[in-house]
């Protein structure tokens, strides 16, 4: 029978026993636990602006925003600020039936800058839970209007839309997917716009009609919802054609089906506006957000919702039975409240929007690399695509990209100091997304370590 450790606090400075402790108590999330047997555990203590610090002392360049989300740079001082004082006024209080100062403000603020006519917020704490609730909204809302056969959702092909059953459902990852089957019914996928990986004479809205197609598959009375981010994470940051955010939304309006924009990346000034919708001139239904709305300094997520979807639930006894005890919390609120301050103050949006020619270029750059095979994003929202041949785009067996990734890339670009992404969720590529506040001293930087890596892994990896 195994033994219950007793439980002591690490002395100060006792990397050890952070490592320790760490190793026997915590479970990390999508990770190889058994990785760290024989390797640390990679403990970071402290932020800087584009910086973060591990328990050594250690600089690292955050060229992910820790996961897409620390917007507004590390060690902002005054969203903690802003945390303390609503946790001395009120540190916590539910939505149910209730309101409180903070969430009324900051849903109001959050209406005010969302695309016009989207005017309803309903709090939750995270992406997957935003989605989730999409999904159920839009189940609801066809049922309310007696079409209560509409509940399927539309996503893309290697699209990733949460962990929960109903968001893993609408994920199209089959890795994610297949450890936890069967889940929520309802979830089916058409082609995402990878236009990289496509036939030359391929018609540029060709993923857009596919989705049309979908819809006609599966009969259009039964479908609720189409889901899609402005720039699909999962696979490398897949831009839309031009046109194709018009299309969709013909689509969707013809079949009376709802367009969830999943925005939990994409919104706050990632892609240089305060929603990647306006980037691409789209109106959708309904909108997903979440990581950058507080940058990350507390968990919260949101619905934004039109009027015209949200219309039947204020009315009479009709009410949307679902909910989550944390949706809205006042410290959450203020944190997102001082961060919306942050993002406007300094214009975070128009900085991306400037600088954005600058981060690609040196990206653009490293296509004089033999493995880098296309370069693709938009905004601080950027991947390079790796290749075995530039010339025919031939890509990576499993077992290659094990080695190619795993077994040097990620390791070897965290030990030269930038925190990025190396992914095989699709083809192997290689993410960036760093705070928006980044500047040409990052780009540069980003580009020299990625530049040294990817010339090593070439010689090591590739051509032996």
């Amino acid at each position: 029978m195994a033994t219950k450790l007793e439980f002591t606090t690490p002395q100060e400075g006792s990397d050890r026993g952070l490592q320790e402790l760490a190793k026997r108590h915590l479970w990390m999330h999508f990770t190889r636990m058994g990785a760290y047997a024989d390797h640390d555990v990679p403990i970071i203590v402290r932020g800087d602006g584009c910086y973060v610090f591990d328990e050594s002392g250690k600089r690292y360049l955050d060229g992910l925003s820790a996961l897409f989300c620390v917007n507004a740079g590390h060690g902002r001082a005054e969203l903690g600020e802003a945390a303390a004082r609503q946790a001395r006024e009120l540190g916590f209080y539910i939505t149910w039936s209730y309101a409180h100062p903070p969430a009324i403000e900051l849903a109001a603020r959050i209406a005010s800058l969302a695309p016009e006519g989207l005017n309803r917020v309903f709090f939750t704490s995270g992406g997957s839970e935003a989605v989730e609730s999409a999904w159920k909204l839009a189940r609801n809302y066809h049922r309310m209007n007696g079409e209560g056969a509409r509940t399927k959702i539309v996503a893309r092909e290697i699209a990733y839309h949460g962990t929960s059953l109903g968001a893993l459902a609408a994920t199209g990852i089959p890795g994610l997917r297949s450890q936890f089957e069967p889940l929520t019914p309802g979830g089916v996928h058409a082609p995402n716009t990878n236009s990289y990986r496509w036939p030359e004479d391929r018609d540029p809205l060709w993923a857009a009609d596919q989705i049309e197609e979908r819809i006609l598959f599966e009969g259009p009375e039964t479908v609720a919802a189409v889901i899609l981010e402005p720039v699909q994470n999962a696979g490398g940051c897949f831009v839309p054609q031009d046109g194709y955010f018009d299309r969709v939304r013909e689509i969707c309006d013809r079949h009376g089906v709802l367009l969830i924009s999943d925005e939990v990346i994409c919104s706050w000034g990632r892609l240089g506006h305060w929603f990647g919708c306006d980037r691409y001139g789209y109106r959708p239904d309904l909108i997903t957000t979440a990581k950058g709305l507080t940058s990350a300094y507390a968990p919260m997520g949101a619905l934004i919702v039109s009027d015209r979807v949200a219309e039947p639930f204020m009315q009479g006894t009709a009410m949307f039975s679902h909910g989550f005890t944390f949706g809205g919390h006042p410290v959450c609120s203020a944190v997102a409240l001082a961060n919306i301050d942050i993002l406007e103050r300094e214009d975070l949006c128009g900085h991306v929007r400037e600088k954005e020619p600058e981060f690609r270029a040196a990206l653009e750059g490293l296509r004089d690399l033999p493995i880098v095979g296309d370069v693709r994003g938009a905004g601080y929202f950027q991947a390079l695509e790796l290749v075995k041949d530039r010339d025919t785009k031939e890509t990576f067996s499993a077992e290659e990209s094990e080695v190619l990734l795993r077994g040097f890339l990620s390791g070897e670009l965290y030990r030269r100091g930038l925190i990025c992404r190396a992914d095989d969720r699709g083809d192997p590529v290689i993410q960036l997304s760093p705070p928006l506040i980044a500047d040409t001293e990052q780009f540069e930087e980003i580009e020299a370590i990625l530049r040294d890596v990817l010339t090593e892994a070439w010689d090591r990896v590739v051509k032996h």
